[in-house]
């Protein structure tokens, strides 16, 4: 196969495309290990004190650009994002394996948040009070956190970042955006996405590179803030350095989402659903649904019906349209939950249905449908990748207990038609996103989206018009005439 050639293939500082690097990186296809997607160079500290440097010189600029042109810029990279919807698409299969149509969708929603983000700033955002002093004014106005160092998975390549980029963006802040180091070509082809829409130097530098570089970003105290989407570890580590400078983060971790499937759910609507937020996108989604609760006699045909779909799952390389679930993402990925799994078995898990997979790569991974008890390892601990365990409990109570039986709290759904227990699912659920008769995954846009215990930070939600207010610094400004009451 021919590598992708992505030109420019390379760091974005300043506006300029640099190549410049210590090392050259190889991007594989997880479908094909053997086939290297393209080349790509790897920066090291001072490829991310430049990118913070070429930030810090655009952010005034940019911000005192107006509104208006950053919202025209916005509204044109969504315009190539819909133009180069099949490139950026073919790209990321390549790096990541998900499928053609899950990539393309990724592009398109990308189009639909620059847009939205255009609209929110031609929004009012001020608010004004009333003076105890005769005529004198009192207003709140937004300013620019000033610059926000972005950190992204490689699970959602595409979409992720621009929905942290977009708004902070749209606050009139620049970025230094360090990139997952298994998806750097997709990631180029995003940053050139905006850099073609108008934005002006420096604005926002894309850094390519291993997670040091990432980390000499994040301990910069020039970035005033950080937004990070990963692992509970690595958000833990960025939340002390950033803080320990009173610096804002915004964190997106881990979730561990339940389906809770009382007796009188309707299993046609169910059982697509939960199959779907079970194994869609390889299983490789903090809001994949991980743990089923199955309330009383709704378990065996539950599991029977769940099982065939499972079983039924299309599993292959995500160029190809008949396929619905591609490989993970690297073997080390495949590794870990391949060991997840066997634990589970080792600790009295039953494996009622797998799909099949090919034998083309070490990365595909069979979907899979588990049973079992509260007390296996993978009940409780984030596997990401395509596994889910039913278990069987007899009361609500017992159901929703055990959903918030979790250090997580990101997403659940419920599958009923009481509306008393979804009176109950709404008040108790220990979820940022609950999900009534639909999937734990899936978002809209204009909806704040993060979790609870663990599963987020404190800094306001990400998505929707929550977004600026961690993007934003909102300053109380007092007015006087100055001069004597005429009324006095």
């Amino acid at each position: 196969m021919q590598l992708v050639e992505i030109s420019p293939g390379a760091h974005l500082i300043g506006g300029e495309w640099i190549s410049a690097g210590k090392a050259m990186g190889t991007s594989i296809n997880p479908a094909r290990p053997t086939e290297p997607v393209g080349e790509h160079p790897v920066g090291d500290a001072s490829t991310a004190a430049d990118g913070v440097s070429a930030a810090c010189d655009a952010q005034k600029p940019w911000r005192a650009l107006g509104y208006k042109r950053r919202a025209e810029i916005l509204e044109q990279a969504a315009v190539l994002f819909e133009e180069r919807a099949d490139e950026l698409a073919m790209i990321g299969t390549l790096e990541e394996g998900k499928t053609l149509a899950e990539m393309r969708g990724e592009a398109m929603l990308s189009a639909e948040t620059c847009r939205y983000q255009a609209a929110i700033i031609k929004m009012p955002t001020e608010r004004v009070y009333p003076s105890a002093k005769p005529g004198e004014t009192i207003r709140t106005l937004r300013a620019p956190l000033g610059v926000v160092g972005v950190v992204t998975p490689w699970n959602f390549p595409i979409l992720i970042p621009v929905w942290k980029i977009a708004p902070a963006l749209a606050a009139g802040n620049s970025v230094v955006w360090k990139t997952a180091s298994n998806t750097p070509l997709v990631s180029v082809a995003v940053a050139r996405v905006f850099h073609d829409a108008g934005l002006p130097p420096g604005v926002l530098n894309l850094i390519l590179g291993p997670g040091s570089m990432g980390g000499a970003m994040v301990a910069d105290p020039r970035v005033d803030g950080v937004t990070f989407t990963g692992s509970v570890p690595v958000g833990f580590g960025i939340r002390d350095t950033v803080s320990a400078r009173n610096g804002r983060v915004q964190l997106e971790l881990g979730g561990h989402n339940p389906a809770i499937v009382f007796d009188d759910a309707d299993l046609d609507v169910a059982v697509p659903l939960i199959v779907a937020g079970a194994m869609g996108s390889t299983g490789q989604k903090c809001t994949a649904t991980r743990r089923i609760i199955a309330v009383g006699s709704v378990y065996n045909e539950l599991v029977d019906r769940l099982s065939h779909a499972v079983s039924a799952l299309s599993v292959g390389d995500g160029l190809d349209p008949d396929v619905a679930i591609g490989p993970i993402v690297a073997p080390r990925a495949r590794a870990e939950v391949a060991e997840a799994l066997a634990k589970a078995v080792a600790q009295g898990a039953e494996v009622v249905a797998a799909a099949s997979i090919p034998d083309t790569s070490e990365c595909f991974f069979a979907p899979t449908l588990l049973t079992g008890s509260p007390q296996l390892d993978i009940w409780t601990e984030e596997v990401f990748g395509p596994i889910s365990t039913v278990v069987r409990v007899d009361t609500d109570d017992e159901a929703f207990a055990m959903a918030n039986n979790t250090d997580f709290g990101l997403s659940a759904s419920v599958f009923t038609t009481d509306l008393w227990r979804v009176d109950r699912a709404v008040n108790t659920l220990e979820a940022g996103i609950i999900k009534i008769n639909a999937s734990t995954t899936g978002s809209e846009l204009q909806v704040p989206f993060g979790g609870e215990k663990q599963s987020s930070g404190h800094a306001p939600r990400e998505r929707g018009d929550t977004a600026h207010d961690f993007h934003t610094r909102t300053r109380s400004v007092y007015i006087n005439p100055g001069t004597p009451n005429p009324y006095g």
